[in-house]
């Protein structure tokens, strides 16, 4: 991994700096794309203490084809290749599918489907012509999963633009395929839940609070199988157990599924509590400040919780069955 060059979208906070981050550690050149530039920097001092990695800030709107283009041509003139692109750079808008405005619901299309074909039309002709390599990340999420079951009642755009980001990457990888070109793989991430500052700036005509639907993982977590992606490239990766549960689940009795995630939606990913006024939040303009990798929702601490649990019930299996042996061998 040392020494390749990564362009990361959405690099100003959240998923996006933590990804960053973690190909500097690796010693990797990283190029940070995202609207606030001010939080770009703060990233680029971030991943610049990690074992003598460059980091290269370019300020880009991913909605706009030709500003993803110069993206990718700072990368090459600063660092003469591009081996991985990771298209994170996503909004969202959550309300009934009549209450979010439709310049809103444009916007989270136009950003989380049209930025990503961006990207990749980008990306994908600099690695052809650098000789047909290097890897194509796409940032998807679990809505993006499957067909139904696990779309957000209250978020359709964000469901839909995910699965969308779906089809992109397969599509991708058929092309790809017959048209004999090994070298060059795309990669699709589905994380579930995840502490960010997402829920806090999407846009929100639900009249309730957004709350980070549990379980809830760190962005770190996304982070390391991106980077693991980038090592050993495969199709898809579902990062978070929960997730991976919920999938199975959805392909077995979807019918089910799809029920049981209406009701836990609406349950634990509003707020009962607190009321909240209609936000266009940082859709059309960028939140202020230097930008966050976690979102408050202690993504961390859960996981460390989740671990210290199973860890006990399995100590406590253990030693029931050794309780039980030691009974058998002395009744013996």
């Amino acid at each position: 991994m040392r020494e390749q060059v990564v362009v990361v979208t959405g690099a100003s906070g959240g998923i996006g700096r933590a990804t960053a981050e973690a190909f500097a550690r690796k010693g990797c050149a990283v190029v940070l794309a995202a609207r606030r530039e001010e939080a770009l920097e703060v990233t680029a001092r971030e991943c610049e203490k990690h074992r003598g990695a460059r980091a290269l800030v370019v300020p880009t709107d991913t909605t706009d084809a030709k500003a993803v283009e110069d993206l990718a041509r700072r990368a090459v003139e600063e660092f003469g290749r591009i081996d991985v692109w990771v298209n994170n750079a996503a909004v969202n808008a959550f309300g009934r599918f009549e209450d979010v405005p439709l310049e809103d619901f444009r916007k989270v299309i136009d950003v989380n489907v049209m930025g990503y074909v961006h990207g990749a039309r980008a990306a994908l002709r600099v690695m052809r012509e650098q000789g047909g390599h290097g890897t194509l990340i796409n940032i998807s999420s679990i809505v993006g999963a499957v067909s139904q079951p696990y779309s957000h009642p209250y978020s359709h755009p964000y469901s839909m633009s995910k699965h969308a980001v779906q089809g992109l990457g397969s599509s991708l990888r058929q092309q790809l395929r017959v048209e004999g070109v090994k070298g060059i793989r795309v990669c699709t991430v589905m994380p579930a839940t995840i502490d960010t500052p997402h829920f806090e700036q999407a846009a929100n005509f639900t009249g309730r609070k957004v709350v980070a639907m549990p379980p809830v993982y760190s962005p770190e977590r996304v982070a390391r199988a991106v980077v693991d992606l980038a090592r050993h490239p495969h199709r898809e990766v579902v990062v978070g157990p929960a997730g991976r549960a919920l999938v199975r689940q959805a392909r077995r009795t979807p019918a089910l599924a799809e029920r049981v995630m209406a009701r836990q939606t609406d349950r634990t990913h509003l707020s009962h509590t607190e009321d909240a006024p209609a936000t266009h939040g940082a859709l059309h303009v960028p939140a202020p400040g230097e930008g966050a990798v976690h979102g408050g929702w202690g993504g961390r601490r859960r996981t460390a919780m989740r671990r210290t649990a199973v860890a006990a019930l399995v100590g406590a299996g253990v030693t029931a069955a050794g309780r039980r042996i030691s009974r058998g061998v002395l009744a013996a």
